[in-house]
């Protein structure tokens, strides 16, 4: 079943509930047509990779590394090898062979590690990492737990903003049927395999549910502290939050007013993809 299809199925009608903090529906609403873009994996990796290596830092070597000597080959007819040796010695320099020898390809700042993108690629991007946090299939793709979910996506009061204390986000969770997709992100966690365990990254840590509001109220700190679970302005959405991986279809709360200032922001937009 292709992406399209799949759009075409679950996106017939763009009506959902908006719940409270008891998990309760208080009122229906239209979801903003920038939900209606079709899915493009293909271009949500693109822009993912591109996020991703714009942070790699160009790195590259002194080009007089290793040649600071006054090594010279002594030449044929002495038994030895003809390897570029300090004078007054017998010891090899400057090959990359010996020891203190300059490297035989190293880094160089010129090499392009950074992939870029189009801007209305990866407009296009954002858009279609949006539509599939709409999508259940796409959710339940990416291993989210969504049988316990009123629906996908969850849309709540704005009073989400104005929480304090990761025990009142834990309850509203609970509530909302999110809380067995932040106990399969904490029972994930594990030790990754490789160097990486010595530079830093020793756990890998599966993601869980996004927050997107509209502005922080106090939210932001009191649910930072729980597994897999983020916390983002609507205006600072980006495909690396929606699509972890560049995997569409993350499990997304968005509060009301999140929703209105994401209709402002590429609304208008849409049309011009």
């Amino acid at each position: 079943m292709s992406s399209a299809e799949v759009f075409k199925l679950e996106t017939k009608s763009l009506t959902v509930n908006v719940y409270d903090l008891e998990g309760k529906p208080v009122k229906e609403i239209e979801l903003p047509k920038t939900f209606k873009v079709p899915v493009r994996v293909d271009i949500i990796r693109r822009a993912f990779h591109s996020i991703q290596t714009a942070r790699i830092q160009p790195q590259g070597r002194d080009p007089m590394a290793g040649k600071r000597t006054t090594a010279e080959s002594w030449g044929v007819g002495y038994g030895v090898a003809r390897v570029p040796r300090v004078k007054g010695t017998s010891r090899a320099a400057l090959v990359p062979q010996a020891v203190g020898g300059r490297r035989a390809h190293p880094p160089t700042t010129m090499k392009r590690v950074h992939e870029r993108i189009n801007k209305k690629e990866k407009r296009l991007a954002l858009l279609s990492a949006l539509s599939a946090t709409a999508i259940s299939y796409f959710v339940k793709k990416r291993g989210h737990v969504v049988e316990t979910l009123p629906q996908v996506p969850l849309i709540v009061v704005n009073d989400l903003e104005e929480l304090k204390k990761t025990s009142q986000v834990k309850d509203v969770l609970i509530k909302l049927g999110v809380w067995p997709d932040i106990l399969r992100a904490k029972s994930g966690k594990r030790i990754r395999a490789g160097k990486g365990k010595m530079r830093g990254r020793r756990y890998k840590k599966p993601k869980s549910a996004l927050i997107v509001v509209k502005e922080d109220r106090g939210i932001l700190k009191a649910a930072r502290n729980l597994p897999g679970v983020d916390v983002t302005l609507a205006r600072n959405l980006n495909v690396e939050l929606l699509a972890p991986g560049g995997d569409p279809g993350r499990l997304t709360i968005y509060t009301e007013s999140a929703l209105k200032e994401i209709e402002e922001l590429w609304g208008m937009r849409y049309g011009s993809l």
